[in-house]
């Protein structure tokens, strides 16, 4: 009945299914061949606290509304850290260049 170790993304997946609030602890472990007891510790630790599922499809709506509101502050981040990261190592090849060194830490250097 219970299957292989789940990778973070399926327990993320079972997690979200969970909350959508369609289906109990009991039904997921059918579903998904995971102990009900370990959904629930997965679902108490994403949200940090008890859990209490969405009841109504307004308070579907909300929560997917902050989810949604969550994702495109993240990826904004990303895109700024990704930004930063190709200035750096842009920062990095020109000093490279005019100061004819190796400034980055190859692979293979022993300590």
């Amino acid at each position: 009945m219970i299957s292989k170790q789940k990778t973070n993304e399926e327990k993320e997946a079972i997690i979200a299914e969970y909350l959508l609030g369609e289906k109990t602890f009991r039904q997921m472990q059918s579903l998904h061949g995971v102990d009900y007891r370990i959904i629930h510790s997965w679902v108490t630790k994403f949200k940090g606290h008890h859990v209490q599922k969405l009841k109504t499809p307004t308070e579907t709506i909300q929560f997917y509304e902050q989810q949604e509101c969550d994702v495109k502050a993240l990826r904004e981040e990303l895109r700024k850290a990704k930004l930063y990261n190709e200035l750096l190592n842009t920062m990095i090849d020109i000093a490279e260049d005019q100061l004819k060194i190796d400034i980055r830490k190859k692979s293979g250097t022993k300590r």
